[in-house]
């Protein structure tokens, strides 16, 4: 009994309790992830981490995380992080100290953290999706910024307009007004919100 306590912590001590490793591409069909890729869709693997317990795929369009309770168990949970609907932000990347045999990303979608014990000898590996998630993460900062200052452009023509006297039916001028107001929004958030970061994918990881 003891001996497996202190077998715990020593696993736990040096990394070893459940070290990812990072997946060749020629093996992204192994992966039980991969049967949730939306093909269909042009969903493509680009980066895959895959643990005892569980699976961290990144695609052009998210992060698939197969979810499992332990190692032993069969049971599995999968799910999804869409670029489109989650910004990427807190990117840190831990690199392992004298007795570590496993480096560590750390990221957030959202408010959802994760943190990714890797194998260290997969450092450079690592190093690549660091640098797509800091990018991605760059990318659509500067995006919500664009939407916010396009909804406050919005704001201060509505108001401008109040202050008018307008003629013809309210009705129609409402109308006009609140449609206007709908395709200036759904037109912002078509043209600064990624739904595939393929290329940026592209650009830094280097298979």
């Amino acid at each position: 009994m003891a001996g497996n306590i202190f077998g715990k912590m020593a696993a736990d001590t040096l990394g070893l309790s459940d070290i990812g490793k990072i997946i060749e591409p020629k093996d992204f069909d192994k992966v039980d992830g991969d049967d949730y890729i939306m093909n269909e869709d042009g969903e493509k693997i680009y980066f895959v981490i895959k643990s005892k317990s569980d699976e961290y795929v990144f695609t052009n369009r998210g992060l698939l995380h197969v979810d499992g309770a332990s190692a032993i168990s069969k049971k599995r949970t999968v799910k999804r992080y869409d670029f489109y609907y989650e910004r990427v932000n807190s990117v840190t990347l831990e690199t392992a100290g004298t007795v570590d045999l496993d480096i560590e990303i750390k990221f957030s979608f959202g408010n959802q953290g994760f943190s990714i014990d890797v194998d260290k000898k997969q450092l450079e590996k690592l190093k690549d999706l660091y640098k797509a998630l800091v990018e991605i993460g760059r990318i659509q900062g500067k995006n919500n910024a664009r939407v916010e200052d396009g909804i406050n452009g919005l704001k201060m023509a509505n108001d401008a307009i109040t202050r008018c006297s307008l003629e013809g039916n309210p009705a129609d001028i409402i109308k006009d007004i609140a449609n206007f107001n709908f395709d200036w929004m759904e037109n912002l958030r078509t043209i600064h919100n990624n739904r595939d970061f393929g290329e940026v994918f592209e650009k830094y990881i280097n298979n």
